[in-house]
């Protein structure tokens, strides 16, 4: 039901407290959590130990500007990068992608973490808050990146999110701070930003995380408290039987729903099977919220990491070496918009 945040690098006895909830189902990880590799180990496995029930531990580990743990992790490029490369030669664009995907997952992997949100399927088209977070403008060129991301982090093990349903990067409002209201029609929705999610669909994806904006042609609610989009678009339309994720209820976009306890109430009732309260400010006044709503937190069983793996074996895997030197080889370089990026071989990534 709640996947929460806490406040440092170790648990405080009032987040231990938190864990025994029946209904905190999980906790989302930042880089305020994070020192060290070793220090992540120990913080992940006293999270298991403080709960009495299986905890999904999270995080945005998608590269470039958004990756929470750095020391001693692999510094993954941002991934707009790739559209250059596929402008050049596809098939080695999409093959290296799928490298990115299996590289984030087995470290986070290695340390502890079941599930990193990723990929981001949202249109690069401007939107302030995603960017270069995005592979590219075009839908088919996403969708065809959605499917090798998808197949690459499972192949690490790890379930994959696809982010942020049905669309935030054709909007200009960042949703951390704005409300964000994009007025097309669906028709043309689902000729664009809604092809690349069908395609990671297809391939597997077993979770969606939904945005905060408002398609007003659509449902009158932001997409993440809207039925229409939860029940008669994702889950009907495109047929997706996955985890179906907030984001978090603490982002100003959010609050068009009303209060915190408004906020959750309205994102579990349209169908979310979980809500992210990140700010630990929040995490109490989301749990009594929660109190006396029937709880279904076996919902995010089959997110749970697959196995388990740490660092020596990590390391003791060619694959880590070779994915680390294929994107290594190429060199992404900022282009003078800032939003967007483009990239130049220095090597073989095929």
């Amino acid at each position: 039901m709640l996947l929460i945040g806490i406040a440092g690098p170790a648990l405080a006895p009032r987040e231990r407290d938190w864990l025994q909830h029946p209904a905190c189902a999980g906790v989302v990880l930042f880089a305020r959590n994070f020192v060290s590799r070793m220090q992540l180990t120990e913080l992940t496995q006293a999270i298991r130990e403080a709960a009495p029930r299986p905890q999904l531990i999270c995080v945005d580990q998608e590269g470039g500007r958004v990756q929470r743990f750095r020391d001693g992790f692999t510094a993954l490029p941002a991934l707009h990068g790739f559209e250059a490369l596929y402008r050049q030669d596809p098939d080695s664009a999409l093959a290296l992608a799928r490298e990115h995907a299996w590289l984030m997952a087995s470290e986070l992997r290695a340390s502890g973490i079941d599930l990193s949100f990723a990929p981001v399927l949202d249109l690069a088209r401007g939107n302030r808050a995603i960017g270069d977070r995005a592979f590219a403008a075009d839908p088919q060129v996403v969708a065809a990146f959605a499917q090798v991301y998808v197949a690459g982090m499972h192949e690490a093990g790890m379930a994959a999110t696809l982010k942020h349903f049905p669309g935030h990067g054709s909007v200009l409002e960042d949703t951390h701070y704005d409300v964000a209201v994009d007025p097309r029609p669906l028709d043309v929705l689902r000729a664009e930003d809604l092809l690349p999610f069908a395609a990671g669909i297809a391939a597997g994806a077993d979770a969606v995380m939904m945005a905060h904006v408002i398609y007003p042609q659509v449902a009158p609610q932001p997409a993440g408290c809207a039925p229409r989009w939860i029940e008669d678009i994702l889950r009907g339309e495109l047929g997706f039987r996955g985890v179906v994720l907030s984001d978090d209820l603490g982002m100003a976009a959010a609050g068009a729903t009303g209060d915190l306890a408004a906020r959750i109430d309205a994102h579990l009732q349209a169908g979310c099977d979980a809500v992210l309260v990140c700010q630990p400010g929040q995490v109490d006044a989301a749990l009594q919220a929660v109190d006396r709503r029937p709880l279904n937190t076996m919902a995010l069983v089959g997110l749970l990491g697959r196995g388990a793996l740490g660092w020596d074996g990590l390391l003791a895997d060619a694959r880590h070496a070779q994915s680390q030197t294929r994107l290594q080889a190429v060199q992404w370089q900022p282009s003078a918009e800032g939003a967007r990026s483009g990239a130049i071989f220095s090597g073989d990534v095929a």
